[in-house]
């Protein structure tokens, strides 16, 4: 068992150093773990960390998975085979700029619940999931042959709360149901994060990206391990901001920096992966902000597993310090360009047997009509003339495009472009014209990322309310549309306006890797053989969609579908070899 004697960790009684790479088994397809891990520890680590996401684990209350990308214990025994420990992080609450921090949507259909606290709704609902999630992870340990190290209590809680109540409960909850191991904390480098977030009896650990330092002088009163749970050797992307790039040699410098400490850290992320799908979270703090599908994170390897400079620079640190020699690296991912993809068939999006049909006196948040993601559609008619004036949409999360008799209005964006004009405009209103009765007034709203870290959990999506001046817009139609699957499209309807949905189909002749390059494109997702890549935006910075080659089929047709939801200029993507992040 990994436990600890003064500054030292201790692995069967001795010494023990965690050089740990952060990898997300959800972040990455299971056919590349085997991939991915080899190239952790070619580098020189000895230790895996990953994170727990209760989101997609239990999609809906009662109903788990943890099969094909979610099978976790299949990744974590992947890595003993591969000579590598773990450690876990189960949360339930993960940030890790994954949609709503983990914790799933449908904790929001209870009115007045309160996570990440002692609300006893909010505790039965992780003991539910823990009673699951547990069992599966206690023989994995090292104290019965596994290579789990240690578990996490909680995330970086100090950053959020208090609640000593709370994280006793979590910490009972996990040694009830055979949780043996070493337990621990993390938490940010300020004295208020760090009293927030420790409990007494668990390891308390600290996050940062430099001044190792000065941030373990928090706990220079304390006779424990030096360890920095999370070492930043980067960071993500939000839609319309600059892309993230670290000095390698900065991130060296600090790597040194611990080492010389004697102290034992994580690198976060050593492999960051993608947010495919609508996984993706958000920051809210003046401004709304989404974060890209990519996960890059500058990490030492890149999204689609391939060695970038920091890889080289770390992987010669490390061995050196360890006394290793390194190992032979496994080879590169390969890529591949098959070119131009033609979209020759294309119809829209609203009026499909895509979703679940609710009517509503009012409009509500989509979690309320028991969706998780995707966009949903509200629409009412005038039951009588009107002159005219402001329409808002209120408490609007997070893109609203506004039509009027199938018509589109113009459209709405809670968050703030970097362009002086955009800021200027109303975020939820519009000017609606005079209308005569039984115009159709429709709202389409698209669910970003909901905020991971911070003030303000839950953060729910759609809207509460159509005004039109004063008065309320009633009687509505509400359309749920989780888009998980697009199988049933019917491309014998005329395409219309935007949302449009193009198809096309092509060929390759192997499963190297690619990536999907929109520049005709404004606004959407892709899917691949029905897969969804995640999303796309022409504000940058990210250009390009990772597909990963095990998604294709050689020799055969493979499909690719391009929902748009602004405007396209040529029906028609690329798929090239070249990624583009900045």
């Amino acid at each position: 068992m990994l436990t600890y004697k003064g500054k030292d960790f201790l692995l069967n009684g001795e010494k023990f150093s965690i050089y740990s790479g952060a990898i997300h088994y959800f972040r990455v397809l299971p056919e590349y773990w085997a991939d991915r891990l080899a190239k952790l520890k070619a580098a020189g680590f000895n230790t895996v960390e990953t994170y727990v996401c209760w989101n997609l684990h239990e999609p809906e209350k009662g109903k788990f998975d943890f099969s094909g990308r979610l099978d976790l214990a299949a990744f974590l025994q992947t890595a003993q085979r591969l000579g590598l420990y773990a450690l876990v992080r189960p949360g339930p609450y993960i940030c890790a700029e994954w949609d709503n921090g983990g914790l799933p949507a449908w904790l929001a259909r209870e009115p007045g619940m309160q996570v990440r606290c002692g609300d006893p709704r909010f505790m039965a609902h992780v003991a539910d999931f823990f009673h699951r999630l547990l069992p599966a992870l206690a023989p994995l340990q090292v104290s019965r042959g596994g290579n789990i190290l240690a578990m996490q209590v909680e995330n970086e809680y100090g950053s959020y709360g208090n609640d000593k109540a709370y994280l006793r409960f979590l910490r009972d909850l996990m040694q009830d149901q055979g949780i043996d191991c070493l337990l621990y904390t993390s938490d940010g480098p300020t004295v208020d994060m760090l009293s927030g977030g420790r409990l007494d009896g668990v390891l308390p650990t600290l996050n940062f990206g430099s001044g190792a330092g000065e941030a373990f002088s928090l706990l220079a009163g304390e006779d424990i391990p030096k360890m920095c749970m999370e070492f930043w050797c980067g960071w993500f992307d939000h839609w319309g901001e600059q892309h993230h790039a670290r000095n390698p040699e900065s991130v060296v410098a600090e790597i040194r920096s611990l080492l010389e400490q004697d102290a034992s850290f994580n690198v976060y992320m050593f492999h960051g992966g993608t947010n495919f799908g609508f996984t993706a979270g958000a920051n809210r703090n003046l401004r709304y902000r989404p974060t890209v599908t990519s996960y890059d994170y500058g990490a030492p390897l890149n999204e689609y597993g391939d060695y970038t400079p920091l890889y080289y620079a770390l992987r010669q640190l490390l061995c050196s310090h360890r006394g290793i020699t390194p190992p032979p690296l496994p080879p590169r991912p390969q890529l591949q360009a098959p070119g131009r993809v033609e979209l020759s068939r294309q119809t829209s999006l609203l009026g499909q047997a895509l979703g679940q049909i609710h009517h509503s006196p009012l409009p509500r948040f989509m979690e309320d009509y028991g969706q998780s993601h995707g966009l949903i559609y509200y629409e009412t008619a005038l039951p009588g003339p009107t002159a005219g004036g402001w329409l808002t949409c209120e408490n609007l999360h997070d893109l609203a495009w506004v039509f009027v008799d199938g018509k589109l209005l113009g459209s709405l964006d809670i968050s703030c472009p970097r362009r002086k004009l955009e800021q200027l405009k109303p975020k939820n209103r519009l000017p609606l014209p005079p209308c005569p009765a039984g115009t159709k007034i429709g709202v389409l709203v698209e669910a970003m990322g909901r905020v991971n870290y911070g003030p303000g959990p839950m953060d729910r999506k759609g809207i509460t309310g159509l005004r039109l001046g004063g008065q309320y817009l009633m009687d509505f139609t509400v359309t749920t549309l989780p888009l998980d699957d697009l199988s049933g499209l019917d491309f014998t309807r005329p395409a219309g306006g935007y949302p449009r949905v193009y198809r096309g189909t092509f060929t390759v002749d192997s499963q190297d890797e690619c990536f999907v390059d929109l520049c005709n494109f404004t606004k959407g997702m892709v899917y691949v053989n029905g897969f969804n890549l995640g999303r796309y935006w022409n504000r940058g910075p990210q250009q390009t969609l990772y597909l990963p080659g095990v998604l294709l089929h050689p020799g055969k047709s493979n499909e690719i579908t391009v929902l748009e939801l602004s405007g396209c200029a040529q029906p028609a993507v690329c798929l090239t070899d070249s990624p583009r992040l900045g």
